[in-house]
């Protein structure tokens, strides 16, 4: 009987213990990070992402170039919570929350940071033993983005969109948790959505696009996958004389 119930007691703990993990896990994701030098301790001025100069200052500069999350280009402008693992005490509880503003790889690493990001991953006073480890391991989930408001939609016209034969626009800020996986174009004397091309990062684009003023829908998904994405569209339309540099927002309540 004693060995039953010691046998039942520790199923008990197991199956508690792995319940733990399970819910741990679900929450934050286990990989690795390293970070880059730049002369000013910010993100690439290119990027895989389109986003140019403003893939360097967003966020205060906390940016990072990303692996997995990157994912051709729909995971641009999330933003990510990252908290590194080292044993010796540097980390801080809080991490960092950076804007994924370009694809980038390392030592098995999921997040390739500018130094100044990876040191913010540091308790005060430890940010040099950080840097000095040069990969560590890290946990990092998807957060609402803060600093524009968690339910805004920011996209603009690009800066290679030719006018009026082709027009491009890049999504700067996708809102809360959501992913853009489509959009269209509305052609007025079709009484149709046109679809939009992903050519490449955070940009949709179109040859010989309609002529007039542009009403726009997106497509977002909060895992990624269109088949439970819901259509969203623009308040605004694009002027008739559309201009590269243009920014339009979107408030989203889905």
């Amino acid at each position: 009987m004693e060995l039953f119930l010691n046998y039942k007691s520790s199923m008990f703990l197991f199956m508690m213990m792995f319940l733990l993990v399970l819910g741990y896990t679900q929450d934050y994701i286990w990989s690795r990070a390293t970070y880059y030098g730049s002369p000013d301790c910010r993100g690439n001025p290119t990027g895989a992402c389109g986003y140019g100069d403003y893939g360097r200052t967003v966020n205060d500069g906390y940016v990072a170039g990303v692996h997995r999350p990157y994912r051709n280009g729909t995971g641009c402008g999330g933003c990510y919570q990252v908290r590194c693992k080292t044993g010796g005490g540097e980390c801080s509880n809080e991490g960092v929350v950076v804007v994924a503003t370009d694809f980038g790889v390392g030592d098995w690493t999921d997040f390739l940071f500018p130094a100044r990001a990876y040191a913010k991953m540091a308790r005060p006073g430890y940010e040099a033993k950080l840097l000095a480890y040069g990969v560590v391991n890290i946990e990092y989930k998807r957060v609402p983005c803060t600093f524009r408001g968690s339910n805004k939609l920011i996209y603009s016209v690009h800066q290679r969109t030719k006018y009026p034969h082709y027009l491009a626009v890049i999504i700067i800020y996708p809102p809360g948790i959501y992913d853009v996986v489509g959009a269209q174009i509305w052609q007025e004397d079709c009484k149709a959505w046109r679809p939009m091309r992903k050519p490449y990062g955070a940009v949709w684009d179109m040859e010989n696009p309609p002529r007039g003023d542009l009403r726009i829908r997106f497509l977002l998904s909060a895992s990624g996958n269109v088949n439970d994405a819901t259509w969203v569209e623009s308040s605004s339309v694009i002027s008739a004389y559309w201009q590269a540099g243009v920014t339009y927002e979107l408030t989203v309540s889905i």
